[in-house]
């Protein structure tokens, strides 16, 4: 998957914290945390669903992403979900979301909250 605006140069009229690496990527991580599995109450953030969120300084940003299982119900729309939210991030000229196996998620990787929420700790 990959959604870019009309051109991949960053937007000079944004303010300068809207192109600078280190506030997108905080801010792409705040819309991470707006997406959930349908099934889980719990976002895919804190759910250790997300491996990676890289950002550079022209606005790209690249997102390595897995789910519980190859079998989960939203495999077809969740990827494409957090794509098209963080793409509408003020600052971000193209998104790409790549869908990983390897390492295959298991519980560990959640938060302490969502295993808290979930009744895991």
């Amino acid at each position: 998957m990959d959604r870019e605006r009309s051109d991949d140069r960053p937007d000079e009229t944004a303010p300068a914290s809207d192109r600078d690496p280190a506030s997108l990527r905080e801010r792409v991580i705040e819309v991470l945390r707006t997406c959930y599995d349908p099934e889980i109450p719990v976002d895919i953030y804190e759910l250790g669903l997300i491996y990676d969120v890289l950002v550079d300084d022209r606005g790209q940003v690249d997102i390595k992403m897995t789910l519980t299982s190859p079998a989960c119900p939203v495999a077809g729309s969740l990827p494409g979900e957090v794509e098209i939210k963080v793409q509408a991030i003020d600052g971000v000229v193209r998104t790409r979301v790549e869908l990983v196996w390897d390492p295959p998620w298991d519980q560990d990787r959640m938060s302490d909250a969502a295993k808290l929420t979930l009744g895991l700790l």
